[in-house]
């Protein structure tokens, strides 16, 4: 019956939102049928097929209660606004100039001031008959762990979450845990079977390490299956959760198919690319006479060619040639054992203060950073970004600790966080730290911020040599 009550609420609710979506749409379709053919009117009518899609993919139907009101409102102001979007988009192709600003604005708002206030009065109403208990579930907790009874204290102490806890399942013996605890404990995990068959058992919430404990899980999800109970893992929040909050479920020719850490930022990640298309060639065209300036004077000021070419290590390990400004003599890769001594760097990578490889114009190109903007080719190629941890050379690859493999995840950039936090003045392992950091918090906002902070620290030459 619980069941019953939750598939209809879920279908009631998505009946509601279509139905005042229709009324919207009809009123401004009404307001066109007095000015206009009807065939314009059913156009803008013919925008609750839009809407479906808007509020199938925004909002999450259901009446879980660990779905908080916050999250429920955002999602119907997605749905309503992409909505809102979408009727503008329908009206400038149809060159409808009566649904004015304030029309589109008008719909906006009634759409989520009444959707909104849907929301908070179903809220209200399930928060009531689960703290009353009319619609209360039955716990079990498959583990007796920290992590197990401090979820089940928070559960007590919502009793609008409409969970009575049965009991636990304990891993250890089970004498010994009931006479050290308050809390009841229904048994072993051997006897989940039996426990599940005897007693009224709604949800099961599993709080057990994954990697010790994957088969008594998968045991458990098939024992809910079954006997249709709702079973529920609660992974660790910090070794697990991570890792399972990238998996997607996909099919290929019939066969299911777990992904695990497929890219999740798209829409970010292709406006990164545009901008780093964008950016470069827009800096490439302004800085063409400074570009032709340094070329020259490279050519007459000391023999070899005017670019130093170099293999790179890329993104997954990928191959690229990296193009910089020639700042050294021609034969100074020759030359690196005979300086090696000089290294001042720890770590695999190779840097010297004063290198005496340097030419006196390659000195001064290095520490305006002018002999990195050829890199802006390999920001137009796809090889490189803007903005991203420096590529390695294979030799310091192949030096790496296995946690220093993360900075090759991403695409390689001109400059990055070791670049604006004191670039040769670090440590290599706070250089590597510095990566890790930004691979795992990127963002665009992020790139920004480094962006910004890279011009004070190219006009100030800190760091670099």
């Amino acid at each position: 019956m619980i069941r019953l009550r939750h598939k209809l609420l879920i279908h009631l609710l998505r009946l509601f939102d279509q139905a005042v979506t229709l009324v919207c749409l009809g009123g401004i379709g009404n307001a066109l049928v007095e000015r206009y053919a009807s065939v314009d009117a059913l156009a803008i009518l013919l925008l609750a097929v839009g809407s479906l899609f808007f509020f199938s993919h925004f909002v999450r139907y259901d009446s879980n209660a660990f779905t908080g009101l916050f999250a429920q409102l955002v999602s119907l102001f997605k749905a309503v606004t992409a909505t809102t979007f979408l009727l503008l988009a329908v009206s400038v192709v149809l060159a409808f100039p009566v649904l004015s600003p304030e029309d589109l604005l008008a719909f906006w708002v009634v759409m989520t001031a009444i959707l909104g206030l849907c929301r908070i009065a179903i809220q209200q109403i399930l928060r009531y008959s689960r703290r009353s208990g009319m619609t209360s579930r039955q716990l079990l907790i498959v583990g007796f762990n920290e992590r197990a009874r401090r979820l089940a204290a928070k559960f007590d102490a919502c009793p609008e979450l409409g969970y009575r806890i049965l009991g636990f399942v304990c891993e250890g013996p089970v004498e010994e845990e009931r006479a050290n605890t308050h809390w009841t404990i229904c048994g072993a995990i051997g006897d989940l079977q039996t426990l599940l068959q005897r007693d009224v058992v709604d949800e099961v919430l599993i709080c057990l390490p994954l990697q010790t404990h994957f088969t008594t899980v998968a045991h458990a999800v098939r024992l809910g299956e079954e006997l249709g109970i709702v079973v529920r893992v609660a992974p660790d929040p910090e070794q697990e959760a991570p890792f399972l909050g990238r998996m997607h479920l996909e099919l290929f020719d019939g066969q299911y198919v777990l992904t695990f850490f497929r890219e999740h930022l798209l829409f970010q990640l292709l406006m990164k690319r545009l901008i780093d298309v964008s950016a470069s060639f827009i800096l490439l065209v302004v800085l063409c006479p400074l570009l032709t300036a340094v070329t020259l004077v490279i050519k007459l000021s000391s023999p070899g060619p005017v670019f130093f070419v170099q293999e790179r290590v890329g993104m997954n390990r990928r191959r690229f040639r990296l193009y910089k400004f020639r700042s050294m003599a021609a034969d100074a890769e020759l030359r690196k054992l005979e300086f090696a001594h000089l290294n001042e760097m720890d770590g695999p990578v190779f840097k010297i203060a004063n290198d005496p490889r340097v030419t006196p114009f390659g000195r001064l190109i290095r520490r305006t950073s002018i002999d990195e903007l050829p890199q802006l080719f390999n920001v137009l190629m796809g090889d490189m970004s803007l903005v991203g941890p420096r590529p390695p050379v294979p030799s310091e690859v192949e030096k790496y600790e296995w946690l220093f493999q993360r900075r090759l995840s991403t695409k390689p950039g001109i400059t990055c966080l070791w670049q604006v936090s004191g670039r040769n003045q670090l440590s290599f392992q706070e250089w590597m730290e510095l990566d890790k950091q930004y691979v795992q918090n990127w963002s665009l906002w992020l790139d920004l911020k480094i962006l910004l902070r890279t011009i004070p620290v190219v006009l100030s030459c800190r760091g670099a040599s």
